[in-house]
């Protein structure tokens, strides 16, 4: 089976299909992707079935808008929360802190794109690059900001480093959502200042 590295399409959102997408994007995350059908979504967003297919194609199309909404918004929240830390070791950490409130305000049960995964793996379908993108993105992101510690500036060093606050991090969204111990993403940035060596 081909792997689907093309940008997936995305639609021009009309009011009615934000209202669907909004409606999709809940009952998405709360129920899973399979366990929620074209019917029900229209049904809560208040729009015909036909109206639904009009605006959107298909339900792969759906899932690829709330994916792609979710992964815009997280890097935006992001984004925001790394402007007041200037140093590579603060901005490490600020990326645990701003897991930790993204969490508290919008994944109760764990990262969207962890749980997306586990009923998205065949890597035909238009969502699955978002899936593997943000996570690649991510290990970029902690790569690049490893390259400035002490300790791990050469190129393998940072690679390594990346790699693991990486796997710190992602066990900590998959922790928070199974709920089987209190607060493990600041337990993870405990793990991750040690790491790389600040009283931060």
């Amino acid at each position: 089976m081909s792997s689907n590295t093309a940008e997936p399409r995305r639609i021009t959102m009309t009011p009615g299909a934000q209202r669907a997408l909004d409606a999709a994007s809940r009952l998405f995350y709360e129920r899973g992707i399979h366990a929620v059908g074209v019917d029900l979504i229209a049904a809560e967003a208040g729009v015909t079935k036909k109206t639904l297919y009009d605006r959107f194609g298909s339900k792969e199309q759906i899932v690829v808008e709330y994916l792609a909404a979710r992964d815009e918004r997280w890097r935006a929240f992001l984004a925001e929360r790394l402007k007041s830390a200037r140093e590579p070791a603060p901005r490490i950490l600020a990326v645990f802190d701003a897991s930790r409130a993204w969490m508290e305000e919008n994944s109760s049960r764990g990262c969207s794109m962890v749980n997306a995964h586990a009923e998205i793996s065949d890597p035909s379908h238009p969502a699955y690059a978002i899936i593997t993108g943000q996570k690649k993105w991510m290990l970029a992101l902690f790569t690049d900001l490893a390259r400035g510690i002490d300790g791990h500036r050469g190129r393998g060093g940072a690679a390594e480093l990346g790699r693991t606050l990486m796997l710190l991090h992602e066990g900590a969204l998959v922790a928070h959502g199974l709920g089987i111990f209190k607060d493990p993403v600041a337990h993870a940035r405990e793990e991750a200042k040690r790491l790389i060596g600040t009283g931060a």
